[in-house]
């Protein structure tokens, strides 16, 4: 039977690009429910059920969530089958606020596009006066839906 590789935690931070600090706030948080550590040492050991633990807990970070309601999930991963539904409801939810999100920066970045154009624009002139008056059938079409994205959703 072949040993499964344990990683080191100076490892494990460069494989993922994280400050062993994080790991080691991780682990006193309570996320890293399937560390390793050296009996005789204490050093914490990494396997590849606890990195792939390590991607998820980035992930949800990334996605907004608070390390608190990180926590939980984890611990109901502890508790097998009977959390099922808990964990899928917490994905649902989490997947609805990324979404959201998203709309929002889309947004956003319709903003920003319109305003290169209009300074672009400006710029060329010298000034904002035809930019400032144009009509949204005068404006390229791709211009015109940042627009109304930006300014009329």
């Amino acid at each position: 039977m072949k040993e499964e590789r344990l990683y080191t935690i100076g490892e494990v931070a460069e494989m993922l690009n994280l400050p062993i600090s994080t790991l080691r706030y991780y682990d006193k948080e309570g996320l890293l429910i399937t560390i390793e550590r050296d009996s005789s040492s204490g050093v914490r050991k990494f396997n590849q059920q606890t990195l792939e633990a390590l991607r998820l807990i980035e992930c949800l970070k990334k996605s907004g969530m608070q390390i608190k309601a990180i926590k939980e999930f984890m611990y109901w991963c502890t508790l097998g089958s009977r959390t099922i539904t808990k964990r899928k409801q917490m994905f649902i939810e989490q997947r609805k606020n990324i979404e959201r999100e998203i709309a929002e920066l889309e947004k956003a970045l319709a903003m920003i596009k319109y305003k290169c154009w209009y300074y672009c624009e400006a710029e060329k002139d010298g000034d904002e006066r035809r930019v400032k008056n144009i009509s949204l059938e005068q404006m390229p079409s791709c211009i015109r839906e940042a627009y109304e994205k930006a300014f009329l959703d």
